[in-house]
């Protein structure tokens, strides 16, 4: 936990910010978020943990099978800013709702993915505060499986095309699509986007309280 004072990076209010991990008897790994500040302020934190279900020296990441339960992603511009447009995924390259490999579309030419340098999209999952399974993801190398629960609105896909050699798990440089990351959050830019709800703007006093569960499996 700690307190961001007020102004720091530019955000108004003095933000007190906890997140516990547990580990549960059932192999999940289970983060609680809660926030408060005492201005209105903006709060959209989540985690930005990289997974490869063949283990950190498991390579590339493209054969995993991936599973969201999403409908639409977010547009952006050619600076990954979104528009403020929701696009359908159906007959995309970004439908994800039947579980297929990351590699089956990865090299479509689907402008999305041409801008972002492979999968790196926000998924609109609804907006509820309801604990839901958002997304699911199996390696048939090692049969282990990850399935992704949470109450946010929102889910950042995200298979590590920006990385190039930074150091991981045991000293072990990381390279493009070596990793995956399922972030939960609200989406981006909800602030200056009243058609993104719900928003990330939270009132002076009101508390952010969000839950995010990485359960794992092997089948």
């Amino acid at each position: 936990s700690r307190v961001s004072p007020d102004m720091e990076q530019g955000y108004p209010g003095n933000l007190e910010i906890s997140v516990t991990y547990t580990l549960t008897d059932d192999n999940e790994l289970k983060l609680d978020y809660k926030a408060k500040s005492d201005k209105d302020t903006l709060c959209n934190v989540t985690n930005h943990s990289y997974f490869n279900l063949k283990g950190h020296n498991g390579g590339d990441i493209t054969d995993h099978e991936v599973w969201i339960q999403a409908n639409g992603f977010t547009e952006t511009t050619d600076d990954l800013i979104p528009t403020g447009k929701i696009i359908d995924v159906t007959g995309t390259p970004m439908d994800f709702r039947t579980k297929k490999a990351i590699s089956k579309d990865i090299g479509a030419d689907y402008e999305p993915l041409i801008l972002a340098g492979g999968y790196d999209h926000n998924y609109v999952l609804g907006e509820t505060k309801e604990m839901r399974k958002a997304a699911e993801v199996y390696s048939e190398k090692t049969g282990r499986v990850m399935t992704t629960y949470t109450d946010m609105p929102a889910i950042q896909f995200y298979i590590s095309g920006g990385l190039g050699g930074e150091t991981g798990k045991g000293g072990k440089e990381m390279f493009k699509n070596q990793g995956f990351c399922l972030e939960s959050q609200f989406c981006p830019d909800s602030p200056n986007k009243p058609q993104f709800k719900p928003t990330c703007v939270y009132k002076a006093g009101e508390k952010y309280n969000f839950t995010t569960v990485y359960k794992f499996s092997v089948k």
